[in-house]
């Protein structure tokens, strides 16, 4: 029989992996040995799920959480995550365990109520916001977020809100107040039309945003934030009418899917960014006028979106200083041949960014079958002075597509031979290695 050489690890290396376990799990393991008995109790984080237990136990799923607390025996509790169906477990039960975590100078909370259609909101009230040593709290799905007063969270850092609900809009900003060192807030919306506006206000210390919001209900205005430390934005969707930003030391933007918003300064809100990448349709957004990208030194673009050109054509006029200019088509499986939209028109002049800044242009998935995409990349570079590096990389193409092949070849040879703004411009042409031809269609 094989030797036992886990059992032979320190005390204090078993807990620490048994750490990354679900707790129904770490507890079978104390049947191993009399050694493995106790470690259970001193392991940091619990991990509770309803769905791991079945009617079939000895016990119910809220008499194993109860014993497991009353066993536990860690000093500090680094991790309490909770999943539940909400008409599985009664919400008493719930604040008298997260009570005991808190208790146990709790570092992370997450509550991740089931949706089953049957069950009503966990209701997450002021009560529970009293730890001091709380530094991250997620609240997922069926969980109904009720804060009738100002909490008190001195050591919250970090908060993620996904797909929950508000009793009201006091409730986010009695929530968003007490958290004095806020530094990340994750905000997921869905269907819901609880509320009217979403606002971030009285949050200094916050640096880094995240929104994803697919609602897009006339009940839902949008979103007002006022955070005067933001250095980081991200929005993966946003279908609200409106959005107000105040983000003085904005670095990064990265907005993915903002087509329904009509707030004419929407890019005028990030002219302080250093990077910026957009995924807007131009017929869909207003440029504001006279907004200047003087900081923006590096902007990604896709190349999805119809006429997305005439957006390119006014960021490289309203960025004198951009130095990295990257275009990118960012799905594999949709085909550009036969997008409408209008021809493309050189700037009247040559933007300052091309005449005096511009050092690298990357263009992934470039489509050298599209006339338009030709002239853009022509254009730059015959006016990009200070060129370092311009790199194309476009999908592969099966060795038995002949024609496919001596076109691609063509585009090639009609970049390289461009008479190029800047003798010391290096030109690359590739396949884009993170292509398989099996996906295309």
């Amino acid at each position: 029989m094989g030797k036992d050489r886990i059992s032979e690890l320190p005390d204090a290396l078993l807990i620490k992996i048994l750490s990354f376990l679900p707790t129904k799990i770490v507890v079978a393991t104390s049947v191993f040995s009399k050694q493995w008995r106790p470690l259970w109790k001193l392991v940091p984080n619990l991990e509770f799920d309803s769905e791991d237990y079945d009617d079939k136990e000895e016990y119910t799923f809220s008499e194993i959480v109860c014993k497991s607390f009353l066993s536990h025996k860690a000093p500090v509790l680094e991790s309490f995550r909770l999943e539940f169906e909400s008409e599985k477990v009664d919400p008493v039960d719930i604040g008298l365990w997260v009570g005991i975590a808190f208790s146990r100078h709790l570092r992370e909370l997450v509550l991740v109520a089931a949706d089953t259609g049957t069950g009503t909101a966990f209701k997450f009230p002021s009560s529970l916001c009293t730890c001091n040593t709380l530094e991250t709290l997620r609240l997922v799905l069926l969980i109904l977020v009720d804060i009738s007063s100002p909490v008190v969270m001195k050591s919250l850092r970090t908060l993620h809100l996904e797909l929950v609900s508000y009793k009201d809009e006091s409730s986010i900003r009695n929530l968003l107040s007490g958290c004095p060192i806020l530094e990340e807030l994750l905000v997921i919306r869905g269907e819901d039309s609880d509320i009217e506006v979403f606002t971030v206000d009285e949050v200094p210390s916050l640096q880094r945003l995240t929104i994803n919001d697919d609602h897009d209900g006339q009940e839902f205005w949008g979103y007002v934030i006022n955070a005067p430390s933001l250095k980081y934005l991200l929005i993966e969707d946003l279908r609200c009418p409106g959005f107000c930003l105040n983000a003085p030391e904005l670095m990064e933007a990265n907005i993915f899917d903002g087509t329904s918003i009509t707030n004419d300064n929407f890019l005028g809100y990030l002219t302080s960014v250093k990077r910026l990448l957009l995924n807007l349709s131009p017929w869909k957004i207003t440029y504001p006028t006279g907004s200047i990208f003087y900081q923006l030194v590096s902007l990604e673009m896709y190349t999805r979106e119809i006429d997305w050109w005439d957006l390119l054509t006014l960021m490289l006029e309203h960025s004198p200083k951009l130095q990295v200019l990257k275009l990118t088509d960012n799905c594999v499986k949709f085909h550009k041949n036969g997008l409408p939209g209008g021809k493309w028109n050189e700037p009247k002049y040559v933007p300052e960014c091309l005449l005096s800044h511009l050092e690298t242009f990357v263009w992934r998935r470039f489509d050298w079958g599209r006339e338009e995409e030709k002239e853009i990349a022509t254009y730059i570079l015959k006016n990009a002075r200070r060129l370092n590096k311009a790199t194309f990389s476009t999908n592969p193409v099966d060795s038995e597509e002949l024609d496919k092949l001596k076109e691609r070849r063509k585009v090639h040879n009609e970049l390289d031979g461009v008479v190029r703004a800047s003798n010391s411009c290096q030109f690359v042409f590739k396949f884009d290695t993170s292509y398989h031809v099996s996906d295309s269609s």
